[in-house]
């Protein structure tokens, strides 16, 4: 079929002299790696992957360039990078019913809600070290406020510590959310009633809302002034027509938020961003605070550039075979990456310089559904109907495309 000419460039240590390569149109991933072993003369052969344009190489360069419609004439470069393992189950978190939020932010530790009421906080050795009987109803959402009261090694979960210090009074429906700023003085509260409650983390002395007639029994049960109080929130939040399912705050802001529902709204602050029978489920904001993600009832995740003016575009669509219902990008990895939990008990990584397909995929459950999803460091922590799944996922500055589905 023909060669083409080729430079190639790289960011890590394995660094080719500069020169032109006349490579083979027909070569795909596995023999340009292969060209870049022997070229460096590699005792243990690494695999590589290829960046072109700023995209992953996931086919032949002969089909890639009758895609892109690259000319016989152009010389093109080419970034290699080490790949990376696909993800490696490492153990489970015993539960006797779904989960439906997991956390990582508490350093070694994974934080759980479950539909039997229960906040559990587990070590990394699996060992449950704390087991909170939160609500008689299911728990949707916890979060973990730290801030500079907090001690480096506690922290209050704002959905149910150990003994209530207040309790959040606003909503008519079921909460979806619950979510911290980076400081631990703001919290959002998201619910089906179609409200957005904004609140600050100070404790009160006295209750904001006078307790209900109904309350004085359990007042007095619990013991006069121990019981914990009722809390206004600051502003209620009301652009959305129907229920919210998350909000999130900017990029180290507490003066900025993102929300979406299922009015098909995703609203940031003084912009919404209209996508035309798309129920939202989740959203999720890539680390540099320029992209927001959200994933949809038609098998969709949805990627919008919030430094555009046309907001109501999207700059890409992860196609799903099933509905995601959640999702996380990492927290301190540069390389643009999102874990999307999904209803067929699959989770997928995705890279968004590749949108064709996921770059791995595993199994987490069968027949039961992913519903929730949390990533730090090299662990992710998947909860849903199956309970609590680790995973070990590489956060380095490439993932491998060899994963298996």
């Amino acid at each position: 079929m023909g060669t083409h000419a080729v430079v190639f460039t790289t960011k890590t240590r394995y660094v080719l002299p500069s020169q032109k390569f006349m490579i083979p149109v027909e070569w795909k991933r596995y023999q340009l790696s292969q060209l870049i072993n022997k070229a460096l003369s590699l005792t243990d052969p690494i695999p590589f992957d290829f960046l072109i344009h700023g995209e992953i190489l996931r086919t032949s360069l002969a089909e890639w360039m009758v895609e892109k419609g690259v000319g016989e004439e152009e010389t093109l470069e080419i970034e290699y990078f080490e790949s990376v393992l696909p993800p490696q189950r490492l153990s489970a978190l015993p539960h006797e019913d779904w989960v439906s939020s997991v956390s990582c932010s508490i350093s070694q530790h994974f934080l759980t809600a479950s539909y039997d009421g229960h906040v559990r906080l587990f070590d990394h050795s699996q060992n449950c070290i704390r087991d909170i009987s939160a609500h008689l109803a299911p728990v949707t959402s916890v979060a973990v406020v730290s801030g500079p009261n907090t001690h480096h090694n506690s922290c209050v979960i704002a959905s149910a510590p150990s003994q209530p210090l207040a309790t959040l009074h606003l909503h008519t429906s079921p909460l979806t959310s619950i979510t911290a700023d980076s400081t631990g003085s703001t919290l959002l509260s998201a619910s089906w009633d179609g409200n957005i409650g904004v609140w600050d983390s100070i404790v009160p002395t006295e209750d904001d809302i006078v307790p209900e007639t109904g309350d004085r029994k359990k007042r007095r049960k619990i013991g006069g002034n121990d019981r914990p109080k009722n809390k206004a929130p600051a502003t209620v939040l009301k652009s959305h027509t129907a229920r919210v399912s998350k909000a999130i705050f900017a990029l180290n802001s507490r003066r900025h938020a993102h929300s979406c529902g299922f009015d098909s709204y995703a609203g940031v602050c003084t912009n919404t961003i209209t996508v035309a029978e798309r129920p939202m489920l989740d959203l999720s904001l890539m680390n540099d605070g320029n992209m927001l993600l959200a994933a949809s009832t038609d098998r969709t995740v949805s990627i919008f550039d919030l430094r555009g003016s046309e907001l109501s575009s999207t700059i890409g669509t992860l196609m799903h075979p099933a509905t995601p219902s959640c999702l996380v990008c990492p927290r301190t990895s540069t390389v643009p990456q999102v874990m999307v939990g999904s209803y067929d008990g699959i989770a997928r990584l995705w890279d968004l310089r590749s949108m064709r397909s996921a770059i791995a995929s595993f199994r987490v459950w069968e027949g039961m559904k992913i519903l929730d999803v949390d990533w730090a460091g090299d662990t992710l922590c998947v909860g849903g109907e199956g309970g609590v799944d680790i995973w070990r996922v590489s956060q380095g500055e490439r993932i491998s495309t060899t994963a298996q589905t």
